[in-house]
């Protein structure tokens, strides 16, 4: 990991925690209403999202939005821990939950119904920092640039549409890239979709 990188990512995490919750919330509200609005979001029967933590984008309102909309909603897993790839699980308000390896909530196994990654319709991605071309910068971890990467073979693969949830002070000029990142199709935040024709076009 390069040495900016971790800067980087130290200074929008300070940042993101200095917020308070009052600007958490309506930044959250306003994203939300953003999304809603695109087709995308319209024509999506199964999304995945995530639970916010340090001082992430809360996604609740768009939980709730999916929950309200009678489509089906899913988080991802990363039990096991060695396969390296996450596991999407469905969820709703009365699933039982267990902490991963990173003291985040997720479904438990035993309860939940397991879908494949390629079988999702959207997945709504945190991330630390992200530019205009979608590359996103996560915690470091590589979860999801491996769990997606059947989408570099794009003539093959159309979905899931890959969104990262972000403020909009996450926006960098340029994202330190590897040969393995894959790109998101666009970023939503609390000011605006990027690629502006997200929102009419749906992705």
């Amino acid at each position: 990991m390069s040495h900016s990188k971790k800067q980087l990512r130290r200074q929008i995490r300070d940042a993101r925690r200095a917020l308070s919750d009052s600007d958490r919330c309506e930044a959250a509200a306003r994203a939300a209403q953003l999304l809603l609005k695109s087709r995308l979001f319209q024509r999506s029967r199964h999304i995945a999202l995530y639970l916010p933590s340090d001082g992430e984008l809360d996604s609740t309102p768009l939980l709730h939005a999916i929950w309200r909309s009678n489509k089906l909603s899913y988080l991802p897993m990363v039990q096991p821990p060695y396969s390296g790839r996450l596991r999407f699980a469905s969820y709703n308000a009365k699933s039982r939950m267990v902490n991963n390896r990173y003291g985040i909530p997720e479904p438990s196994v035993s309860a939940c119904t397991i879908v494949p990654a390629w079988a999702l319709d959207l997945v709504l991605l945190p991330l630390v920092a992200f530019d205009e071309k979608g590359y996103r910068l996560g915690m470091g971890g590589g979860y999801y640039d491996r769990t997606f990467n059947f989408l570099s073979y794009r003539q093959y693969w159309r979905k899931p549409c890959l969104i990262g949830l972000a403020y909009d002070f996450q926006k960098i000029e340029a994202v330190p890239r590897e040969p393995w990142d894959i790109p998101l199709s666009g970023i939503v935040t609390e000011n605006r979709l990027y690629p502006s024709e997200l929102l009419a076009n749906g992705a």
